[in-house]
């Protein structure tokens, strides 16, 4: 693979086998930026578990203190009153049947989708549609709910979902880098601590076996696991 001459001069001197603190790793990250726009910073960890056994599925959500530095167009289906709850509360599209065909015909201008309860039986005829795109509103990440006021609020605050993958890899962004790096810490151990809160007991051995730190177009800075989760509550 072919790389940009300041991409090459910047893995040259990169120590691909050292573990950084976690701070550490975020001034890097900070200091190498490569891109003109405000590339997005990414944790990525490898967890110790088997995601073909249901229960060791890791999945969940967190409100990251700072937020994910882009503004979130949250779109919700909802009945009657929950409708201008939703638009009251900050929703970008609120409706009903109708939204449910407009996402159905190929509509999808909006990061997170929230439905109520009494919904879910419309909402789930989109499936096929909203799954792939990791759009589909789920109890486990709080978007199918009746408090449409919170669910909203929540997601616009930047609510981060994070899910393991086949690999038992996990990814989520943190921040910009324009953001200080006091609000990227703060960010990074939040999701941390979310992420261990989610350790299934049916899990065995070292639970986060590596983290790396890396935005957009920078290389990825490996961080030391057991100072980082020492770090969390």
């Amino acid at each position: 693979m072919k790389h940009g001459k300041k991409r090459t001069a910047l893995l040259e001197k990169l120590d691909l086998h050292k573990l950084y603190t976690l701070d550490e790793a975020i001034s890097l990250v900070k200091e190498n930026k490569l891109a003109e726009f405000d590339e997005t910073v990414e944790i990525h960890m490898k967890l110790g578990v088997d995601p073909r056994h249901s229960d060791q599925m890791i999945r969940g959500t967190v409100v990251l203190p700072n937020g994910i530095g882009k503004e979130v167009k949250v779109a919700v289906i909802a009945k009657g009153e929950k409708v201008k709850e939703a638009e009251e509360a900050g929703a970008d599209f609120a409706g009903s049947e109708e939204l449910v065909e407009k996402i159905k015909g190929g509509w999808f201008d909006f990061d997170t989708l929230i439905a109520t309860p009494d919904m879910m039986s419309e909402v789930g005829k989109l499936g096929r549609i909203l799954g792939p795109k990791k759009l589909m509103p789920s109890p486990k990440t709080g978007t199918v709910t009746f408090d449409i006021a919170n669910a909203v609020k929540e997601a616009k605050a930047g609510k981060v979902q994070f899910r393991v993958d086949k690999g038992a890899n996990l990814h989520a962004p943190i921040g910009k880098v324009s953001f200080s790096s006091e609000q990227l810490l703060e960010n990074a151990k939040s999701l941390i601590e979310a992420v261990v809160r989610a350790k299934p007991a049916t899990a065995k051995g070292q639970f986060i076996k590596s983290i790396t730190i890396a935005s957009t177009m920078s290389p990825g800075y490996r961080v030391n696991q057991q100072q980082a989760t020492t770090l969390v509550k």
